[in-house]
């Protein structure tokens, strides 16, 4: 789970603050049955923290590169701007 959270560029606040059924389609779509605690999802989120860690230290290796980052969107949802009416 981690490694198809990490190749999307899902960093681990974010993973963390999924709700419950995104978080049971993330690890379905992993193809790995979804966790019965959020102990399981803390470790995947420290296992991100590891990737990333590493990534920023050797970044021309190439499992440094997130290879699936464009899928992001399909999982974490950018904040929504309020539209503001003018005056």
């Amino acid at each position: 789970m981690a490694a198809y959270a990490w190749a999307r560029d899902i960093r681990s606040a974010e993973l963390l603050a999924l709700p419950a059924a995104t978080l049971r389609k993330l690890a379905r779509a992993a193809d790995t049955n979804p966790p019965s605690t959020g102990e399981t999802w803390r470790v995947v989120a420290e296992l991100l923290d590891q990737k990333d860690a590493w990534a920023a230290r050797h970044p021309e290796h190439p499992g440094a590169v997130r290879t699936h980052a464009d899928e992001k969107l399909l999982w974490v949802k950018p904040p929504v701007k309020p539209w503001a009416a003018e005056s």
